[in-house]
């Protein structure tokens, strides 16, 4: 959705690797902000994120306006599945239809027959191997490791509305998502408990806010029942009305 990053920029050299010819699409799209105001203030430097694009050597960028997209009789929508109904579906309604929409419609302009995604948006990246699966898209879907800071927040178009102060607190997210991990190493898979020191951690910073904190299978998404199975933990924080997502593989 532009405003690109290092983990956008990422995602173009994994794709470099894939493929002859890379396309960057970008495009904020509407359908999926279940907020007006969290979409009018979502940042788009478009002149910047071509120069950025230029400078990675990207063959072609679709960037198309609002009205292309949704002229005024649009009507279709795609409806995605259970996967989208928890987590980010369960607090955000609509969401992931709106993703599930703009990414077809997105795929049928482009036709790539590989396409990137980081896995730091796991549930979308979920949801989207779904919908490729589902639909019969010839596409691979392809999911590239979360980039972050050298503080280990995970670098987000977001981050750049965070104030000073919730910046240096928003780093208690992997913080939290790291005790938990070595709690695990260290012999403890309960996941209740998991989460309590993860959230111990986080809500121990005064100007975080949780909104939820899991551990999921990651396929399912589903809760497990214990950590001896491959999980992950993620969670959804607030700082003022920055709201920031991470997640975290857990491995017995």
């Amino acid at each position: 959705m532009g405003a690109l990053h290092a983990g956008h920029l990422s995602l173009i050299e994994h794709a470099r690797t894939r493929g002859d010819l890379v396309v960057v699409t970008i495009f904020v799209n509407p359908l999926q902000f279940n907020r007006g105001d969290d979409f009018d203030h979502y940042p788009r430097p478009i002149d910047d994120d071509l120069d950025r694009c230029r400078t990675a050597d990207v063959d072609a960028v679709y960037a198309p306006r609002a009205a292309t997209m949704y002229p005024s009789e649009f009507q279709t929508h795609v409806e995605p599945g259970q996967l989208a109904d928890s987590l980010e579906g369960a607090g955000r309604p609509g969401h992931f239809r709106g993703v599930t929409t703009v990414v077809a419609k997105l795929f049928g302009a482009v036709q790539p027959d590989v396409a990137i995604f980081g896995q730091k948006d796991l549930q979308q990246l979920a949801v989207i191997r779904r919908m490729v699966a589902d639909l019969d898209m010839d596409i691979e879907i392809v999911g590239a490791p979360t980039v972050r800071a050298p503080d280990g927040l995970a670098i987000s178009s977001r981050n750049q509305r965070l104030s000073p102060d919730d910046r240096s607190a928003a780093i208690c997210i992997v913080q939290g998502l790291r005790l938990a991990a070595q709690a695990l190493n260290q012999g403890e898979h309960d996941p209740e408990r998991l989460i309590s020191v993860a959230t111990a951690r986080i809500e121990a910073e005064p100007l975080a806010k949780v909104e939820y904190i899991h551990i999921v299978d990651p396929l399912t998404l589903q809760p497990v029942g214990d950590a001896h199975q491959p999980a992950v933990m993620v969670a959804a924080v607030c700082f003022g009305d920055v709201r920031l997502i991470d997640n975290l593989q857990l491995f017995p």
